[in-house]
């Protein structure tokens, strides 16, 4: 548009130039015909007379002067013709330059524009319009999972609380031994929730022998501000005949670095009540004490001090021990009181930002914890408190009850037959995901093909379950379409309120991060490499599943308390976010789509990863170009259109475009065309490949040069690939596994399908996929079959076992197995077989190890990867209720 105005403007003056030369022309033509006639008319009068002729030679000289004193003129006349033409063409010129700097000063402003895309919100609604204390049933929580035990409000800037022990005699230095973040170093025997409702109370158990910890919470909001009260119960026995004999506990309060607040340990000595006093915005005045119900105290002492960040409170905790004896000369590690200071040097804000006060007892010992809102209440009138000991065991034991039976309302796997022991490890399953809740606030760091480096995406907060406490305590993308299915079977509205907080993470593009790494505890679990998201890579949108759910098995639930309002408000978030899969990541050919971000130019990996998928590992065309052609993402994108179709019809919306998207993708005919390896008769990914690929290391340096190189060091250099043929485009049917299983996983293949019967016979094939404990990932004919991805990477998608796309597998077969057909007899024993292989291994490495787990093996069944993995191994809860 820019240089068509510049044409325009261009073409115009050229028009103007050019009638005044014209002008300018006639001019000069008609002034010599003038001065020809002046001339005649001279000379006719002065030959009329005899006696004019002696004056001749003055008459000459006259008419030349005067015809010289006209050129002259005409002279003068022309000048300013040609001096207005020069002008006109400088203008010209400038006018062009004008433009060309106009369009390069808008063509970088466009740049600039494009930059901002990738960290600017969505433009619409916000989707979280409750937040805070205007849901003050959610207000406290247990939201910071990656701590044992822990409390905070959803507040941006809360201020924290949380629980830390150790056994004096097992302390080591830089502060070994002391438990406070789930780690799997620490190498607990277990410890998960086992009973937590998401709302109002949760019961811990945690095993870390000699000692049996249990922690508990019951919330108290009746009646009060900021969210109410709350009381916490922790109780240490000791399971064992073994030496140790105390236990320190250590329970803090902590302000973020933007709480607006200020906190004070009031010792015994100045209350009869001491504690933590303070004031914050978003609690008001608050009151935490403790009260020993059971045990004897030993020694007890608390620091008050400034830490650097909430993410250096046990290193703060640790540089501050002292060791103290009593007047019997026993000897303890305590805290040393007051102690303003950051970092060893005298802080310029008194105020502290950190308060621990450590209670070290002999075992058996029972503390409870109270926190009491004291704002809202005049001078002198009573403020109730929060219950202790018996009134709290029966508060605790009636929120117990009212779970166990709300819970088999719910799943009833009494009446399905399931034993106690199993009823029990369900309810700890999914007590652990609810649990695993968090609350979370920050930026993302983003970047995009048009950021030269990262910038930060907005803050915001994020209400989400987590895969892992110990691993992964953060928010997935496609882990939290999975945990939807089991929260939306508890509780509507939590699932509503966490779909809602993730949607608000959409930026104008229709992006959403695959990883939330939000607030200063999230980034110090997470290594460098992982914390960048780029706004070119997609995950699997898990969330149409958990939509899927809602409207098919709570629709009911849908059309009460405002939650279709609701689903008013998220329709063009997830329009959004459904075209924004649909466009970017579409293939060449027309209905064909592929993961971005494989890298195409490493050496180092033996099959480059393809992490957007959420597969990582799994084997991919070996030479990724942009003509490959997706299996799992084509059949992701069409249960999106079915989704948007069922959404748009609910609420009113054209539907048409989705329903047709939705059958154009299904179609099986088309499927089959652009994903059935006519050799094989199997579905596979297609693209640029070739088996002949493996890892080797190159040549090692000559035996004189590794000595020259001693005192340096000598490393070996690391494995590369090596291709041992020309890779082609071709079918990847070499490897049968879990993507050559979504048609099936996602009920997308015709019922009466001869290739469905097929899927069927090779699923069930023991060489392939099937084992005694779940369909394997990787089929055991794959050339890359359990083989390292590099020397460093050991295999992950490539044989374990995965419990999401089981489930995945056990609801598609239970479908098919519904559907009357040539199918459908075989659909159902194997579905039989499969669940009852699921929930048996799961249930028997729960009770071997105390955890569920990220993966199994498939040779042993025996669980492998992180624990606990609470996120969508939880499933294994809607697998015994065959709930789908």
């Amino acid at each position: 548009m820019i240089w068509q105005r510049c044409a325009d403007r261009n073409k115009k003056e050229n028009n103007a130039l050019a009638r005044k030369v014209k002008q300018q022309q006639i001019a000069d033509r008609v002034e010599p015909r003038e001065k020809r006639k002046m001339a005649r008319n001279t000379g006719s009068s002065s030959g009329s007379t005899p006696a004019a002729s002696s004056s001749g030679s003055g008459a000459a000289a006259a008419a030349a002067a005067a015809a010289a004193a006209a050129s002259s003129n005409a002279k003068q006349k022309r000048s300013p013709g040609f001096s207005l033409s020069s002008n006109l063409i400088l203008d010209k010129w400038k006018t062009m330059i004008g433009c060309v700097c106009l369009a390069i000063a808008s063509y970088f402003g466009y740049l600039g524009y494009l930059e901002t895309r990738v960290n600017t919100p969505f433009d619409h609604q916000k989707m979280v319009v409750h937040a805070g204390l205007e849901q003050p049933d959610r207000y406290w929580g247990s939201y910071r999972p990656l701590t044992y035990f822990g409390m905070k409000t959803r507040d941006p800037h809360s201020l924290v609380m949380g629980l830390m022990w150790y056994t004096p005699s097992n302390l080591g230095p830089g502060g070994q031994g002391i438990r406070h973040w789930c780690e799997q170093g620490d190498k607990l025997d277990s410890y998960g929730w086992t009973h937590h409702d998401g709302r109002t109370f949760g019961v811990q158990e945690i095993q870390d022998l000699p000692f049996e910890l249990k922690t508990s919470f019951v919330k108290y909001p009746e009646g009060k501000q900021y969210g109410g009260d709350w009381t916490a119960r922790i109780s240490v026995r000791n399971t064992t005949r073994a030496w140790d004999k105390s236990i320190s506990l250590i329970w803090y309060v902590a302000l973020d670095e933007r709480t607006n607040g200020h906190i004070k340990y009031v010792s015994d000595d100045k209350s009869p009540e001491p504690g933590v006093y303070g004031e914050a915005q978003g609690l008001g005045e608050f009151q935490v004490r403790f009260h020993a119900v059971k045990g004897k105290i030993l020694h007890k002492s608390y620091l008050s001090t400034v830490a650097p960040s909430l993410a250096k409170l046990k290193d703060t905790l640790f540089s501050h021990f002292r060791a103290f004896a009593d007047k019997r000369g026993n000897r303890f590690i305590g805290l040393p009181g007051e102690i303003v200071s950051q970092n060893g040097l005298p802080s310029s804000n008194p105020e502290p930002n950190f308060i621990a006060i450590q209670i070290t007892a002999e075992v058996d010992f029972t503390l409870d914890i109270t926190y009491q809102s004291t704002s809202g209440f005049s001078l002198g009138e009573s403020i109730p408190k929060p219950p202790t000991g018996r009134a709290y065991q029966e508060s605790l034991q009636a929120k117990i009850s009212q779970f166990e039976q709300r819970f088999e309302e719910r799943f009833q796997l009494k009446q399905k037959g399931h034993s106690p022991e199993e009823v029990r490890f369900a309810r700890n399953a999914f007590s652990n995901l609810l649990g695993g809740i968090g609350y979370f606030y920050g930026s993302s760091r983003v970047q995009s093909v048009y950021t030269k480096n990262p910038v930060p995406y907005w803050k915001a907060p994020l209400y989400t379950a987590v895969p892992s406490r110990s691993f992964f305590p953060r928010g997935f993308l496609w882990d939290e379409g999975f945990h939807g299915l089991l929260i939306s079977a508890w509780d509507v509205d939590i699932e509503l309120d966490i779909i809602c907080h993730w949607f608000d993470l959409l930026n104008v593009e229709g992006w959403i991060p695959r990883e939330q790494i939000l607030g200063v505890e999230a980034l110090a679990k997470v290594p460098e490499e992982f914390v960048t998201q780029r706004n070119s890579n997609a995950n699997p949108p898990t969330f149409f599943l958990t939509l899927k759910k809602l409207l098919t098995s709570h629709r009911a639930e849908l059309s009460q308390n405002g939650r279709l309002a609701t689903l008013e408000r998220l329709y063009p978030r997830v329009q959004a976010w459904f075209n924004w899969f649909n466009t970017t990541q579409k293939g060449e050919l027309m209905g064909t789509y592929l993961w971005r971000g494989r890298n195409a130019t490493t050496m180092r990996e033996l099959n480059p990863k393809s992490l957007s998928s959420g597969l990582d590992d799994y084997p991919r065309a070996s030479h990724p170009t942009d003509k490959e052609r997706h299996l799992d993402l084509r059949c992701w994108i069409a249960l999106a259109a079915g989704v948007m179709a069922e959404l748009s019809t609910l609420l009113g919306k054209d539907d048409a475009k989705y329903y047709e998207t939705a059958s154009y993708l299904t179609d099986n005919v088309r499927l089959n065309r652009l994903h059935l390896a006519p050799y094989s008769e199997q579905y596979a990914d297609w693209g640029l490949h070739t088996d002949q690929v493996k890892l080797k290391r190159p040549p090692s340096m000559a035996p004189q040069q590794q000595q020259r190189h001693h005192h340096q060091h000598y490393q070996q250099p690391e494995m590369k690939r090596v291709t041992g043929e020309e890779p082609t485009y071709q079918f990847v049917d070499s490897t049968f596994g879990y993507v050559s299983l979504f048609p099936l996983l996602l009920e997308q293949l015709d019922h009466d399908s001869p290739y469905l019967t097929k899927l069927l016979h090779d699923l069930r094939d023991p060489e392939q996929l099937w084992t005694n404990y779940g369909l394997r990932s990787l089929s055991k004919r794959s050339p890359l079959y359990m083989k390292r991805n590099t020397e460093h990477d050991p295999p992950y998608w490539r044989g374990s076992i995965w419990i999401n796309i089981n489930y995945l597998a056990a609801k598609a077969l239970n479908h098919y197995g519904k559907i009357e057909g040539p199918n459908a007899a075989l659909a159902r024993q194997i579905y039989a077989e499969l669940r009852d292989n699921l929930v048996a291994n799961i249930l028997r490495q729960y009770k071997r190890s105390g955890y569920l787990w990220e993966q199994y093996d498939d040779t042993t069944g025996e669980g492998k990867g992180c624990n606990p993995f609470t996120g969508w191994t939880a499933t294994v809860v809607l697998l015994m209720a065959e709930q789908f």
